[in-house]
């Protein structure tokens, strides 16, 4: 196939081809996903009256990461890294647990500041793994389907249109069931609408990169997928 050339192929059509970059993408796409809750997750910040989740800087390229791998690659690959960030982030649960849970040294100072850091609650796992879930299947799902309504036109349409939506599955699940009740009503709301908000900000100012990569890496593999025959159950994490 020359390169460059650029074929539409039907998801069931791409047997075992070989792909350059699926596998990168996938890895890049589990350890943001991990590095945003790990590190940003719980944490409140606030700019020019704004209260936000401090991991809603980096969250977001996930979401571009997973726009390309369901424009590119098609839709059950991008199901398929999602199960992947799945089982990596209960993985990272189960883990931060046992390493909380275990005694510290005689003389060793640092437990409470460990636990303040990585000893999330079950709440806040749960919540995650719903959210994170639930969103990103809603946004791969509207992104293929619109895809195939729009013929493949629009592209900045179906990005966006995706991430309002599987972002704000992410959001609805998330705010209530990591917080309800320790925080107040009204700054779950707060920050639940405005995380919503700039992560679809995000997304649009995102817009030009998400065209380059996108371009780039179909010119590079030489195909864009439309899912026409795709059975789209999200539980599922076979081709």
């Amino acid at each position: 196939m020359h390169e460059g050339a650029v074929h539409k192929v039907d998801a069931g059509a791409l047997g075992t081809r070989p792909l350059r970059y699926f596998d990168f993408f996938m890895a890049a796409f589990v350890a943001i996903l991990l590095l945003s809750n790990l590190i940003g997750a719980a944490k409140l910040s606030s700019l020019g009256g704004f209260t936000f989740g401090a991991g809603i800087l980096f969250f977001p390229l996930g979401y571009v990461l997973g726009d390309v791998l369901t424009e590119v690659y098609g839709y059950a690959r991008a199901r398929r890294c999602v199960w992947a960030g799945f089982a990596a982030m209960l993985f990272m649960a189960l883990m931060s647990w046992v390493v909380v849970a275990l005694p510290p040294a005689e003389g060793w100072p640092d437990q409470k500041a460990y636990e303040a850091v990585f000893g999330s609650t079950w709440r806040i796992v749960f919540a995650s793994l719903c959210a994170f879930w639930a969103g990103e299947l809603a946004n791969s799902f509207v992104l293929a389907k619109m895809k195939l309504l729009t013929d493949g036109k629009h592209l900045w349409m179906r990005t966006i249109g995706s991430t309002v939506v599987g972002q704000g599955v992410d959001s609805l699940l998330f705010y209530p069931l990591a917080f309800y009740g320790d925080w107040t009503n009204a700054q779950v709301m707060t920050v639940m609408i405005t995380n919503w908000g700039m992560k679809v900000f995000w997304e649009f100012l995102l817009t030009p990169v998400t065209y380059a990569v996108i371009g780039f890496v179909k010119r590079r593999e030489g195909l864009d997928i439309y899912d026409a025959g795709t059975n789209f159950t999200p539980f599922r994490t076979s081709l």
